[in-house]
């Protein structure tokens, strides 16, 4: 799963128009157009794609924690260099106060499922020893599943 499938999926989650994108990524002290913007939207295909750097995703996602949780006190979390999946996750559970329970409900709105165990890995440091990969089709799941929950109704 790409940076620019994950700012594209939060985008349609949230509906979020241009000028809320860069209010979220200026939030982190990140400031982008919203051409940049538009053009991490656009599919690969298209001449005016831009990859979408491990640093913009994370200025992103900590924009968002942000954005719905309020800033916190203290020095600005300064945006990774490098993410993983269980990193974005991470950040998506902080961001909408998600608790294990809600991240499974999520997950099994698409028939997937779990389990807590499972979970508990994907949350510890990489260099403990029960520490699991979070793969890019459980990412998208719980993607299409926020997609469920958050986007009915409208």
């Amino acid at each position: 799963m790409t940076n620019n499938d994950v700012i594209r999926l939060i985008r349609e989650t949230f509906d979020f128009s241009d000028a809320t994108m860069s209010k979220i990524f200026s939030l982190a002290d990140k400031q982008v157009s919203g051409t940049e913007i538009g053009n991490w939207l656009k599919r690969e295909h298209d001449p005016a794609f831009k990859i979408c750097y491990d640093d913009e995703l994370a200025a992103f996602l900590n924009g968002l924690i942000i954005n719905m949780r309020g800033p916190k006190d203290g020095p600005a979390t300064v945006a990774e260099q490098k993410l993983s999946n269980n990193l974005i996750l991470k950040k998506i559970k902080i961001a909408l106060d998600l608790k294990a329970e809600d991240l499974r409900d999520i997950i099994a709105l698409t028939g997937s499922s779990v389990s807590n165990y499972e979970l508990s890995a994907f949350f510890r440091k990489p260099d403990h020893k029960n520490y699991r990969p979070l793969r890019n089709r459980l990412l998208r799941n719980f993607f299409e599943g926020m997609q469920l929950k958050y986007r009915e109704g409208q």
